[in-house]
C-alpha cells in the first residue's frame, strides 16, 4: 500500500454513520475496509466458479496424520 490516492466522495450520512458505528473506526478505516471487502468478495467468487473444474490428488487420511 505505498500509493495512496485521495477521494473525494458524496456519501448518504446515515450509511456512513452505520458503517463506522459497525466497525467501531473512523471514516478512512471504514471506508478501506469496506473496498478492502467488495475486492475480497470478487477474488471469492472468482474462487467459486473454479469449483469442480480443478482436481487436486489430496489423500485426506494422509493430511490427519500430520
Amino acid at each position: 500500500m505505498n500509493d495512496l490516492k485521495k477521494v473525494t466522495v458524496m456519501l448518504p450520512a446515515d450509511l456512513l454513520e452505520r458503517a463506522t458505528m459497525a466497525t467501531g473506526k473512523g471514516i478512512t478505516p471504514t471506508i478501506r475496509e469496506g473496498l478492502e471487502a467488495m475486492a475480497a468478495s470478487h477474488a471469492y467468487e472468482g474462487l467459486r466458479r473454479l469449483r469442480g473444474k480443478v482436481k487436486l490428488s489430496i489423500n485426506v487420511d494422509d493430511l490427519r496424520r500430520d
